[in-house]
């Protein structure tokens, strides 16, 4: 079940995936999919089932196919790492995708800019639309809403006894949402909401606000 929100007059729906849709604008924001890291990993010995390199792929048609948008926009870390076998699935990946795809770079998307023109990708180091500010790293500008990831936000949260459960999160303050790793091999790192935080966890298929 998604979660509709409200931001400076615009609507933005949030996917359980981990992505968000831009309604007005018709685009779709994911951010750290962290393609290729399985493949880094398993090229280092690493015991991950050759199956979770798909994975990812199968999770981008769905949430794609799910919101059909006129852009799907990348907030940085697209890539793990340098070219891999990944590579070919995420060309092959591109040119069935309809939609229009750009790229703000990310700390971990090192792969030659050359590449991604190849494949018709507009890189940006950020973008700015409508007062909303589009970047990897969070972002604090005047005037604009910011939209990021790199963090990998999750929040703690306690049970009876010593139950304790961590999910990951959209995180949001007053000027700024921070995206949760959209990759399915990726880390969290827990954040502690303060007054006025809103965060939307990611539980069995659902966002909750909690």
């Amino acid at each position: 079940m998604t979660q509709t929100i409200k931001l400076q007059n615009q609507e933005f729906i949030l996917h359980p995936l981990g992505g968000i849709f831009w309604v007005e604008k018709s685009m779709l924001l994911i951010s750290d999919v962290h393609l290729g890291k399985v493949a880094h990993f398993r090229k280092f010995g690493a015991a991950v089932p050759q199956k979770a390199v798909h994975k990812n792929f199968i999770l981008l048609d769905e949430i794609v196919n799910h919101f059909q948008p006129f852009q799907i926009c990348f907030l940085g870390d697209l890539f793990h790492s340098s070219l891999n076998k990944e590579w070919q699935l995420f060309e092959n990946w591109v040119k069935k995708t309809p939609s229009e795809i750009i790229l703000i770079a990310g700390n971990h998307d090192i792969i030659a800019p050359e590449k991604f023109e190849g494949l018709d990708i507009s890189i940006f180091q950020e973008l700015i639309l409508d007062r909303f500010l589009l970047t990897h790293h969070p972002e604090e500008r005047k005037d604009l809403f910011n939209f990021c990831g790199h963090i990998h936000p999750a929040i703690t949260l306690k049970g009876f006894g010593r139950q304790q459960l961590r999910l990951s999160c959209f995180f949001k303050k007053e000027n700024q949402l921070i995206f949760p790793a959209f990759g399915t091999f990726t880390g969290t790192h827990t954040l502690k909401p303060k007054k006025g935080y809103e965060v939307f966890i990611i539980v069995e298929g659902e966002v909750v606000k909690v």
